[in-house]
């Protein structure tokens, strides 16, 4: 087992991930990335996110994507994991805690204050994965998301 940076040439498989994890979810309409869309976002003069990528035998079982992110409170940056996902195959094999093993210690050397994700409400097996590892869940805390026509609503762009 091993956990590395992913290389532009990791796209296709990131890709591929991004897909089988929103079928997982039951909302595989809403990954609209594209291969070229990864490419400029994770790869491009700005990039906006990081990957880590999983493999055993030279074959990649997974992957979780995060960015940066702030703590006024703290004072410091955070760390948001916005994708984990372990192919079916490799599930059970230790990959999942590897990965966020490894997002863990980057967190830790580069200062920053903590590190969060979402997880669906349904997705009970995930929520013991996490609460095992020591996470714990935000009470009294609601996502809230602006995206298509509400998004170009508001910033005037319609």
């Amino acid at each position: 087992m091993s956990i590395r940076f992913a290389t532009p040439e990791d796209v296709p498989t990131i890709r591929r991930f991004i897909q089988e994890l929103a079928e997982f979810e039951k909302l595989p309409h809403d990954a609209k990335a594209t291969e070229a869309d990864l490419q400029s976002t994770l790869f491009g003069d700005r990039p906006y996110a990081e990957v880590l990528i999983a493999e055993q035998a030279d074959e990649s079982v997974g992957f979780a994507l995060f960015f940066h992110n702030y703590s006024t409170w703290q004072g410091k940056p955070g760390v948001y994991l916005e994708d984990l996902y372990v192919h079916p195959s490799a599930r059970g094999g230790g990959f999942g805690k590897a990965l966020l093993t490894r997002l863990a210690e980057i967190t830790v050397e580069r200062d920053c204050g903590r590190l969060e994700w979402s997880v669906l409400d349904w997705n009970t097996p995930a929520i013991d994965f996490y609460e095992g590892l020591g996470a714990f869940q935000m009470d009294g805390w609601s996502t809230f998301r602006l995206a298509d026509d509400a998004l170009d609503d508001l910033a005037g762009s319609r």
